[in-house]
C-alpha cells in the first residue's frame, strides 16, 4: 500500500516561493491501477516524481508498505527504488544500445551475471510482445514500440510499483489503447500497482480503477472511476469529465423545457438507439441540446444533455428510463435564465 500523507512540495524561485503540491493525502492499495489526473501545471508530475524521492517533498509523508521513504538514506532509497519503477513519455532509452541491451542495463547493474541477464531480458521482451526485435536499436522502432521496450526495462527488477508519467501522451490514439491494455495485464498477471499520471480522462477511463483528480496542486477529488466520473462534485472535476464546461446550461426565460444530464461511464449504451427508445416506449420527446460521447473499448464514455417537456411527470419518468441502462447515469440540472 502507498500512502500520501498531507503532501506540501514548495518551490523557491525569484519571485517567491510556488507551492507545488499542497497537503495532497492519497491511498493506494496494492494491486490496484491508479489514475492521478489534471491539467497542465496541476502539479501531478512532481507529485509522481515525489513518491520515489526524485523530489523530497517540503513537507508530509510518503510510506510505501509502511516505509517512510524519506527517512531513507542514499543505499536504502536506491534497493527502495528497484521496486518502484518508472516509465515516461519521452521512453529514454539508451540509443546507442539495442533493445536487448537496454532491457539488460538495470540487471547489469544489479550485478547479475551477463548471460543470466540476457535470458531474462528475452523474457521480458516476449512479454511485451518485442521478442521479435532484441537486436533492433530504438530509433528503428515505432513509439508504441520504444514504450513497450521501456516497460520491459522497468519490469527487469521485478517492482512492485509502476509508475507512469504521461506514459501514452506522444502516442496516436490506437498505440495508447495497445500501450494500456499491456499495462492492464502486467497488473493482472503480476500483481504490480501502477500509478498513472494523466492529464487524459480517456486513459483514466480505459484501464484505471481508481482516480484522483489534481487542481493547482490539490487534491479536489478522488473515488472509484466511475463514481468521481459519473457525479463529479467540483468545478475542476466537471470541467474534465463534461467537455461543454462546468456550468449549468443556459436557456431562453420563456422555455419550458427542464434539463437532463446523462452521463455514459462505460456501458454498451450505443448498441441501442436511446433516447429514441425513450419516445417510443415512454412517449417522451427529448431534445439533445449537447452530446460528446465516445467509445472506448468496449465502452461508451461521454455526456449529454436532453431538454424535456411536460412537466414533473416526463421528467421523472425519463430519468427513471435512462437509469435502466448499464453505465447510464441521468440527473436534472438547474439551469440559469
Amino acid at each position: 500500500m502507498i500512502e500520501i500523507k498531507n503532501l506540501t512540495k514548495t518551490y523557491k524561485t525569484p519571485d517567491g516561493s510556488v507551492e507545488a503540491l499542497k497537503d495532497v493525502c492519497i491511498t493506494i492499495p496494492d494491486g490496484d491501477i491508479f489514475g492521478i489526473i489534471g491539467m497542465s501545471g496541476a502539479g501531478k508530475s512532481t507529485l509522481v516524481r515525489c513518491i520515489n524521492m526524485l523530489e523530497r517533498p517540503t513537507e508530509g509523508t510518503i510510506l510505501v508498505d509502511g516505509t517512510d521513504m524519506g527517512l531513507l538514506d542514499k543505499k536504502q532509497l536506491r534497493a527502495a527504488r528497484r521496486k518502484i519503477t518508472m516509465i515516461f513519455q519521452n521512453f529514454n532509452l539508451l540509443m546507442q544500445r539495442n533493445v536487448l541491451k537496454n532491457v539488460c542495463f538495470p540487471l547489469e547493474l544489479s550485478g547479475l551475471p551477463k548471460a543470466e541477464a540476457k535470458e531474462k531480458a528475452l523474457e521480458l521482451l516476449k512479454i511485451v510482445g518485442l521478442e521479435d526485435k532484441a537486436n533492433v536499436f530504438p530509433a528503428q522502432l515505432s513509439g508504441g514500440q520504444q514504450q513497450r521496450v521501456a516497460i520491459a526495462r522497468a519490469l527487469a527488477t521485478e517492482p512492485e510499483v509502476l509508475l507512469c508519467d504521461e506514459a501514452t501522451s506522444a502516442l496516436d490514439p490506437n498505440t495508447t489503447r495497445s500501450i494500456l491494455e499491456l499495462i492492464r495485464s502486467i497488473n493482472e498477471k503480476l500483481g504490480i500497482t501502477v500509478i498513472i499520471i494523466t492529464h487524459q480522462m480517456s486513459v483514466v477511463e480505459t484501464v484505471c480503477r481508481h482516480v484522483a483528480i489534481l487542481d493547482n496542486g490539490t487534491v479536489v477529488e478522488q473515488g472509484d472511476v466511475g463514481e468521481v466520473f459519473s457525479k463529479p462534485k467540483t468545478p475542476a472535476a466537471r470541467r474534465l469529465v463534461f467537455p461543454e464546461g462546468d456550468t449549468d446550461p443556459v436557456i431562453a426565460r420563456d422555455s419550458d423545457e427542464t434539463f437532463i444530464r446523462v452521463v455514459f461511464n462505460g456501458g454498451h449504451a450505443t448498441s441501442t438507439p436511446l433516447i429514441a427508445q425513450l419516445a417510443i416506449e415512454k412517449g417522451i420527446a427529448a431534445n439533445i441540446s449537447y452530446a460528446s460521447t465516445r467509445n472506448i473499448g468496449d465502452g461508451v464514455y461521454g455526456s449529454m444533455l436532453l431538454g424535456i417537456t411536460g412537466g414533473r411527470e416526463n421528467i421523472q419518468q425519463a430519468i427513471e428510463y435512462l437509469q435502466k441502462t448499464p453505465g447510464v447515469v441521468a440527473e436534472e440540472v438547474i439551469v440559469r435564465v
